[in-house]
């Protein structure tokens, strides 16, 4: 059972617990406790997450306790300073934190970047779905685009925040089918709930979001999907690729692990080793089943890697869109 302590700390209390924590020994086989940071309120995505590896790592055996602390606001962009400079040389200790934190750190003009902290490893990524009232004219994702390159300004999407990842999908179709990403009308909601009413209410002309959010509606008959941003059709959802529709589009909203700056090699190594170890048990996959997650596991350089590219290509997207 996923633990439902909420434990939320301000950056005095981390402190002052970390000054009585020692590091995680590199060839640890168990961790007597497990610090993780999440720079979101309890609740959401990188919550969820942080919740499912306490469960599944004590499941495995891998620690024998956990402690969770939730610092939330902008994205990421609150709680990453937090983490890296209360938090820095802790090899016991590990950050939430995905693509939404890439896009809010650029968006809020942060001197701060995710490759601050330590990769440890990618572990899920979650598609988006782009939706549409039931009534609507557009009946597949070619009438949308042919919306969008006859007036973009025309087509209202609701998603996320401005420049979260659901703006991100919407620059990326645009650039993909020659739009201008920046003439997208674009209508960013503070929740689910709003951006859901205004959807239901034709108030937009689409939504973006993950597919779970639409999940309920898609049953009732009172949405349609027009195309998923997954790499191939997806099991148990009958909605097409962007890409089998003839747009070149794939975005997974990717979450991973970091470890804080000034760790030792031996600590960051330990700890790719024990999420590695984790991310191929049964367990974890029954876990992501469970969320609707799949499973990207890339860990240390590999990860590195692509945290480059990926920042360079966000802030790309978010450039053209006026976020940058």
């Amino acid at each position: 059972m996923i633990s439902r302590r909420d434990f939320v700390v301000g950056a005095s209390g981390a402190a002052a617990m970390a000054a009585g924590l020692g590091s995680l020994p590199a060839q640890a086989q168990t961790v007597d406790l497990l610090k993780m940071f999440v720079p979101a309120a309890p609740g959401g995505g990188w919550d969820q997450t942080a919740r499912s590896l306490e469960a599944v790592l004590r499941a495995t055996g891998a620690v024998n306790g956990v402690q969770i602390t939730n610092v939330p606001g902008a994205g990421g962009a609150v709680g990453l300073p937090q983490f890296l400079n209360n938090w820095r040389g802790q090899g016991n200790s590990l950050m939430v934190a995905g693509m939404v934190m890439v896009g809010s750190l650029i968006a809020n003009k942060s001197p701060l970047k995710i490759t601050t902290a330590v990769p440890v490893a990618r572990l899920t990524g979650e598609f988006l779905a782009l939706a549409v009232p039931a009534s609507s004219p557009f009946k597949d994702a070619k009438d949308f685009v042919a919306a969008l390159k006859a007036d973009p300004t025309k087509v209202p999407v609701a998603g996320g925040s401005a420049g979260g990842s659901d703006h991100i999908l919407l620059g990326t179709i645009a650039k993909a089918v020659g739009v201008p990403a920046a003439r997208v009308s674009y209508v960013a909601f503070a929740g689910g709930g709003p951006a859901m009413a205004a959807l239901l209410g034709s108030q937009v002309a689409a939504g973006i979001s993950g597919y779970g959010e639409f999940g309920e509606q898609i049953k009732a008959g009172k949405l349609r999907v027009l195309a998923i941003s997954a790499d191939k059709r997806q099991d148990g959802i009958d909605a097409p690729t962007f890409k089998e529709q003839g747009i070149d589009v794939e975005l997974f909203n990717w979450r991973g692990v970091f470890a804080p700056p000034g760790v030792s090699d031996a600590d960051r190594n330990a700890m790719i080793a024990m999420i590695s170890k984790m991310a191929a048990t049964p367990q974890w996959a029954e876990m992501c089943k469970q969320r609707d997650w799949t499973q990207i596991t890339l860990t240390g350089d590999g990860y590195k890697a692509f945290l480059d590219a990926e920042v360079a290509r966000i802030e790309g997207i978010l450039k053209d869109l006026g976020l940058a």
